[in-house]
């Protein structure tokens, strides 16, 4: 009989694609490279943070905001506030945009036990605990600790920038609203009126609106109150501003309050009507940069006084491109050729209280185009493009988390390098991205740092500097109260701007209003 199998056996089950434990073999251009993973490593990715962390708390400035934060959570399973506001100045630092980003940092154990936390906690935990803040408190907390941190540099002579930007949204958030918004018309959006410290780039406070309050009259409460919670002595030399600005009521409120102002007119009709006769037998002067200026006294219809005006104009060189849509069924487009018999000029009027000569009142609002710059950065680079919630009470905590943050690095980033103004997109790769792993040993932990910047070199020698600097300024902290290590901080990171000045602290500071 035989004993032939029905059925014949397949060939033996493959054990390819079945996974296995140990390192992995990846065959690369490079040759072979076997992989593996270790999720209780000591790493992390923002290798040169406690320079930062050192920074703050020599300054006393995270224990001082968190200490002070009025956020109250009596559940025993609920995260800390340090814990809670730690967790969102890492975000903001790693330049995350949304709140679902910190899922990116949960592995995050090292700088997270640097600032005193426990943990990073989960984004959905950051979102909902700031909305048990109430709204009152909680911006009253961050005004107070926004101003804290530039105070010391409000006793030099300052300009206040004030300005505004427009943050697109796209869902159904509170305030969402359609307005102004040049770069996506009809896109509902909210309002930010952030106020700077000219020069500097740092941010005294910031207001979020609904998008259809770009208007001057809706933000010119919230800058009155702001100087009303300056001491006297600390508001600024003159308000900047542009075109939105130049208005009766503004003006004449600076004029009540007795500060100086620098704003843009429109060219109304009446505006029109001075550059005419200043056109005619005005005497040009040059006011830098290839302009020409004029002086004149000019009340407008609605203005209670006459008021001192700088007519600026400019002469176009390069030919320029004519659009004639006059003819319905054909555009006409034409280029006018400019020759030295056809002098054609652009104008610009400022408005002002201030009694220096056109040259400087001009290089003056020119000045102001630097205000543009944070906007950029702060957008693109921190979280006011980001960060967005249904409600618009935590954007407006967001906005100024971000503020003092921003605030906070930008400082820290001078004091690395006083020469100039470094950018996230630059200073975040020098000075706080690079992995390290930490080892213990003996009771000491060792963070070792591996930079692969081009940089690397100059960085090193930077931070070295920093932590000389730091040991220094440690070795006296005893007898220096947090208040005047941070005016000693400020002394070194702004010598530029304070031309090699000390700051000195007063024995006491006057209080904010």
């Amino acid at each position: 009989m035989s004993n032939a199998i029905a059925h014949p056996q397949g060939d033996p089950q493959s054990t390819a694609l079945v996974p296995h434990a140990g390192p992995v073999a990846v065959d690369t251009f490079g040759g072979r490279v076997h992989v593996e993973w270790d999720a209780q490593a000591a790493v992390t990715p923002l290798g040169q943070l406690p320079f930062f962390t050192e920074f703050l708390r020599l300054g006393g400035r995270f224990d001082a905001w968190v200490d002070s934060c009025p956020l109250v959570l009596s559940s025993p399973n609920a995260p800390s506030n340090r814990d809670v506001l730690g967790t969102a100045v890492l975000a903001v630092l790693s330049g995350h945009q949304r709140y679902a980003h910190i899922n990116a940092l949960r592995g995050e154990r090292i700088n997270a036990s640097l600032l005193g936390m426990e943990v990073v906690v989960s984004e959905d935990s950051v979102r909902r605990n700031l909305g048990k803040l109430d709204e009152a408190d909680g911006v009253t907390w961050l005004q107070e600790h926004l101003h804290t941190c530039v105070s010391p540099v409000l006793g030099e002579p300052w300009i206040l920038d004030v300005d505004v930007t427009v943050k697109p949204l796209y869902g159904h958030q509170e305030g969402a609203r359609k307005g102004y918004n040049p770069h996506k018309p009809g896109r509902p959006a909210h309002t930010y009126q952030p106020y700077f410290v000219a020069g500097l780039r740092l941010i005294l406070d910031v207001e979020v609106l609904a998008g259809n309050q770009t208007a001057s009259k809706h933000r010119a409460p919230g800058l009155w109150e702001l100087l009303d919670r300056l001491p006297r002595a600390h508001w600024p030399r003159c308000l900047r501003g542009d075109c939105d600005w130049g208005n009766q009521a503004n003006m004449a409120r600076a004029e009540q309050e007795g500060i100086a102002y620098l704003f843009k007119l429109r060219l109304t009709a009446g505006v029109k009507r001075v550059i005419e006769r200043l056109m005619r037998d005005a005497d040009w002067c040059d006011a830098g940069q290839g302009w020409q200026g004029a002086e004149t006294r000019l009340r407008l219809s609605g203005w209670s006084r006459a008021r001192r005006a700088i007519v600026l104009r400019r002469r176009v060189q390069a030919d320029l491109a004519v659009v004639d849509p006059s003819d319905p069924e054909q555009l006409r487009l034409s280029f006018a050729e400019l020759t030295e018999e056809t002098i054609v000029y652009e104008y610009a009027v400022l408005v002002t209280s201030l009694t220096h000569e056109i040259l400087s009142v001009a290089q003056l609002y020119r000045d102001r185009a630097d205000a543009e710059n944070p906007f950029d950065e702060l957008k693109n680079h921190w979280g006011w493009g980001g960060f967005t919630t249904s409600d618009i009470k935590r954007c407006r905590f967001m906005a100024r988390i971000t503020a003092l943050t921003y605030n906070w690095w930008s400082l820290f980033v001078r004091l690395a390098d006083p020469r100039q103004h470094r950018e996230a997109i630059t200073s975040r790769p020098l000075l706080l991205h690079a992995p390290a792993r930490v080892t213990r040993h003996g009771g000491q932990t060792r963070l070792t740092i591996s930079h692969p910047h081009a940089e690397a070199a100059w960085i090193e020698t930077v931070c070295r500097e920093l932590a000389a600097f730091f040991a220094t300024l440690r070795q006296t902290a005893e007898q220096l109260s947090p208040l005047h290590c941070w005016y000693r901080l400020l002394s070194r990171a702004l010598v530029k701007y304070l031309h090699g000045r000390q700051l000195k602290p007063p024995d006491a500071l006057p209080a904010p209003a």
